[in-house]
């Protein structure tokens, strides 16, 4: 009881040097290493680096990732995601479809910790927005590996 009033008063005396975030006017920056929303990634040429090999939704303990594959027109990749939708309300955020993807084709380093919507179809995230996300630290993201162009060789 002592030490809760005593961070009580103090804090109460010296609330000018709080830490404090104007929120949602402001956005507080997150650790490095803090998973946020998903993120697909892209080859050299733009197109989405994933082949469709399922690790990601297979291991995912929450069943929120939804994959439909096809056969891609280049014979050096075999299949792509045609239908990629993360189920953002299922999601528990443990981060095994990153640990699994043997391409590195999705990330959970955006930085984006705000998810908000006002229907529940609106929080299945789609392949386009997932393309669309950006790292919170790009400097820091992984090389990428080496993985050929979507362009016939």
């Amino acid at each position: 009881m002592f030490l809760t009033m005593s961070h009580l008063v103090n804090n109460v005396l010296h609330a000018d040097q709080m830490p404090v975030v104007d929120y949602p006017l402001e956005q507080k920056t997150m650790p490095k290493g803090y998973r946020g929303k998903h993120r697909l990634t892209q080859r050299d040429d733009g197109s989405v680096k994933c082949v469709a090999c399922m690790m990601c939704a297979t291991v995912c303990p929450a069943l929120c990732i939804h994959i439909e594959a096809e056969q891609h027109e280049n014979p050096a990749i075999e299949k792509y995601p045609k239908v990629f939708e993360i189920d953002l309300l299922r999601c528990v955020y443990c981060g095994y479809c990153v640990e699994a993807c043997p391409c590195d084709a999705i990330r959970m380093d955006s930085g984006v910790y705000t998810i908000f919507a006002s229907k529940r179809e609106d929080f299945v995230i789609h392949k386009e927005q997932l393309l669309q996300m950006s790292p919170q630290y790009p400097e820091d993201a992984r090389p990428k590996q080496g993985m050929p162009p979507l362009t016939e060789s």
